[in-house]
This record gives C-alpha cells, structure tokens and sequence, in this order.
C-alpha cells in the first residue's frame, strides 16, 4: 500500500540568521539534511514524498534539491508531490501586518488533497535516524483505528543544541507507552544539570516530540476544525494575530484532553541533531562524516536504495 512521507520544509528559520536553512549543505556533495531523511524513510518502506514548501523559494529548492530527487527516484517508481504554503490560505481574513506564517499545522494542511492513505509528518531541517523511520513505517502499516496515531519519541538529552536554546514538545507517556500530555516548552537550553527552560529543570531524559508523527487521513478533518477554531480566537483577539501559530503538538495535546485520539510514542533513542543556528552547521557536517565513515551511509546516497512497495 501507498504509505507517505510529508516534508514540511516552507519554516522561515528565524533563529538561523539569514538564508534558507533547509537548503544548506551538509553531506559531502552537498547533500542537504532533507536527502537523508528521504533514503531512510524509502529504505524503511515509505513510498510516496509529498513536499511541503512557499512559492517565494520554489525556483531555490527545485535547483538545490528537487530536480536532483526526483531524478534519483524516478527509476523507482516514488510519486513525489508539493505542496504550497501560504499566509493567505486561512479561514477569513489575513490580518494587516502578519507576516509570520502560520505553523505547523497549517503546513500539513497545504498538503491535505495528497493525504489519502498514511503519512509520516517530519520537519525538513532535522535529521532523526533510521530506526525512527522502521518503527514508524511498521505502525503505520499495522492494524489500528483511523484515529490511533504514533509519534517518534526522543530522549531530550540526544536533541539539545551547544549554541542556543530550542523549542521541544515535552511529552508525559504511561506505562503502556501511550501519549498522555504533550507541552510545548520555548527556551530549552542545555545545562551542567541537564537542561532547564527559563530557569526552570526540566529532566533531561524526558521524551520529546521532534514533530515525527504517524498520522492517518482521519487526521485531516481534525486538522481543518482545528485550525477553524485556532483562526476565530486570532480574529477575536484572544490570540496574538501578529505571532500566534497553529501548531501540530498543541493540536494533538487539545485531542488528547478530549479523548478524540490516541497517540503510540515509539522510542528511539537515536542522537538528533539538526541546524537550529548558524553554528550548528559545522557539527551537523562533522556528523554526517561520521556516518559515512561508518558505513550507515554511502558516499553516494542513493545507490543503495531498495525500496518496499506492494505489488
């Protein structure tokens, strides 16, 4: 069965400092954190790429990587997609001076008429490691209710960066490994003691969400009520109409409280690492390097690429 994988790769990267972070180099030809994303989840089973990005970086991201992926995949026969998002696609009316897009949940929801079957939601400038994939490839594909969904599950320790404070869904799971509440926690920054959030400890082998979701089409429709009730409280004033956004943690945490779904963590305790800042660029190479020369990757990516599809 068609099981997708959904990029969301339109963020601005405020704390990046300038330059589309998404596209920057980090492989030893130039591959971006996004083609490595793309191997494992196909490696895994994944085998159809929706592509979530904004019309003011299209021609950027058709040369840096789209034309060069979808060469590659052709041959194996990966439907790739894009889909577009914008600050105008709302539910009323574009408040004056906005200019910050809309967050998470509305980036999945640019892409809504290709979710038809399940999907993986990942952000494109993290990388998250093989294993997170293969589990959530198997969940996907297992036996479940439309509205029984499963999330990658890292230790915080393993998704800290050493130049900056992040932004981390900190994540409360039972004894069945079922998600039971998810805050979405600013400021996180890593400390002598573990790592602490406007002064305030917080464990640092708490999971966190790194916005890895299995989802199924029924989420769609969960997506399109939510973000109706998000935009009513922005043109009510209740949220700030200049920076409020929609974002994917805080939605399944309000469905969580209401028992309107269900959420499997599947833990992994791969080491995240991504490019938050500038700074972060040089390790993220380093670590790539690595990787190859351990033989998780080859130097040329794509060439052992098997890719499970039903017949």
């Amino acid at each position: 069965m068609k099981t997708t994988l959904v990029i969301m790769a339109a963020g601005l990267g405020s704390r990046f400092g300038g330059g589309i972070k998404q596209l920057e180099p980090v492989g030893l030809h130039d591959e971006i954190i996004m083609d490595y994303s793309i191997h494992d989840a196909l490696q895994a089973g994944f085998n159809k790429i929706v592509i979530i990005i904004r019309k003011d970086i299209e021609e950027a991201f058709r040369e840096r990587i789209g034309d060069r992926i979808e060469k590659a995949l052709r041959p194996l026969g990966v439907e790739i997609c894009y889909a577009y998002q914008s600050l105008e696609d709302i539910p009323g009316k574009l408040p004056e001076g906005r200019t910050k897009p809309w967050g998470t949940g509305q980036a999945v929801l640019a892409a809504a008429e290709y979710l038809t079957e399940p999907f993986a939601v990942i952000n494109a400038d993290d990388y998250y490691g093989k294993s997170a994939f293969e589990q959530l490839y198997a969940c996907l594909n297992g036996d479940h209710a439309e509205n029984a969904f499963c999330m990658a599950g890292f230790i915080l320790k393993n998704t800290l960066s050493e130049n900056g404070e992040v932004t981390r869904g900190v994540c409360q799971v039972n004894d069945e490994g079922m998600l039971t509440k998810i805050v979405e926690t600013p400021h996180i920054r890593k400390t002598e003691a573990g790592a602490e959030a406007e002064g305030v400890f917080i464990d640092p082998e708490s999971p966190v969400s790194m916005n890895m979701w299995g989802l199924t089409p029924a989420f769609v429709e969960l997506l399109k009520e939510g973000f109706q009730d998000f935009f009513a409280l922005v043109e009510n004033g209740t949220a700030d109409p200049m920076k409020a956004e929609f974002l994917l943690p805080i939605l399944v945490g309000e469905l969580l409280k209401t028992g309107r779904v269900s959420v499997k963590v599947l833990e992994t305790r791969d080491k995240w690492f991504g490019v938050t800042y500038k700074e972060d660029k040089a390790a993220v190479a380093a670590a790539f390097r690595e990787l190859i020369a351990d033989g998780v990757y080859k130097e040329d990516l794509f060439s052992d690429l098997h890719v499970k599809r039903s017949l």
